[in-house]
């Protein structure tokens, strides 16, 4: 029988690095955590870990455990976080993940209406850039993810909310501002500014440099959309943004949005759930703000 306590003391043991360290953590005595691994590996004729020194290296069928344990232990922590919230008589938790930049702005669009909608519901909003979206929402670290980049996962419902299209920003003197389209080749003698994520992540990249065999004259990144258009503005660089975007935050400085190639790059933002809990009656609504908010 496999039971939640053991799992427990793999993850903390792999977390800390030791049985004390890991014991003590689960407000066990060192030798209660050892009894429960011994009994665990005699029922089923398995080690579950070697010690080698002072320290400790889990067999393969401890790495089994332990890959099992950080996947289910999560949504056993958050079920009960659920049922905490009714119990205390609150609808419940949503947690939302964001994947880009200007998520975070669209979001904003939406934060003040869903909370008055769902004045019962603990809302959340991570705004860790960098992350894995797809595995947070798989390991029940968020709830609801907000990206431009769906993925095939047949555990992930992706809701597409509106459609855009990224545009090159140039200084309204440069000579693309004249022109109105961009091929691949003109930015061979140009800064790109972009965010700071990796280049298999940049549309810029995969969906128009790339496979032109092009690449900008140099690469930089900033922080913050507002610093791009400023930079971009003072004929530091040029860069790439939703064309919404740059209407609204562009709208008093000497920019100009340019077509990508004479098709543009359209993108649109999804809403990715876990499969089945699009029903669950606050992410629902969360969706349905979203559709009627659009861009």
């Amino acid at each position: 029988m496999l039971d939640r306590p053991l799992l427990a003391i793999l993850r903390e043991v792999d977390r800390l690095g030791s049985v004390t360290a890991a014991a003590a953590r689960l407000n066990l005595s060192q030798s209660a955590l050892s009894h429960t691994v011994r009994k665990f590996e005699e029922r089923h004729g398995v080690a579950i870990w070697m010690k080698k020194g002072r320290s400790l290296r889990f067999t393969q069928a401890g790495e089994h455990l332990l890959a099992l344990a950080q996947r289910v232990l999560p949504q056993f922590e958050h079920a009960e976080r659920v049922l905490a919230d009714f119990a205390s008589g609150r609808r419940g938790a949503l947690r939302v993940g964001m994947e880009c930049h200007p998520c975070q702005r669209w979001l904003m669009r939406l934060t003040g209406a869903y909370l008055a909608r769902w004045p019962d519901v603990e809302f959340e909003v991570r705004t860790a850039f960098r992350f894995d979206g797809v595995a947070a929402l798989l390991d029940n670290e968020i709830d609801l993810l907000i990206t431009p980049d769906p993925v095939d996962a047949p555990e992930i419902l992706f809701t597409p909310v509106f459609d855009y299209d990224l545009v090159l920003v140039v200084p309204t003197a440069h000579p693309l501002a004249a022109r109105g389209e961009a091929q691949p080749q003109d930015l061979l003698d140009e800064e790109l500014i972009t965010v700071p994520v990796s280049l298999e992540r940049l549309d810029i990249y995969t969906r128009f440099l790339i496979p032109a065999h092009c690449r900008p004259r140099r690469h930089r990144t900033a922080e913050t959309t507002d610093l791009m258009l400023h930079l971009v503005a003072a004929g530091r660089g040029v860069t790439v943004l939703p064309d919404w975007l740059v209407q609204e935050d562009g709208a008093d400085l000497p920019l100009h949005p340019v077509r990508l190639g004479p098709t543009g790059l359209p993108k649109s933002i999804h809403l990715g759930t876990r499969r089945g809990e699009e029903a669950v009656d606050y992410i629902a609504g969360f969706l349905a703000l979203a559709r009627e908010v659009g861009r």
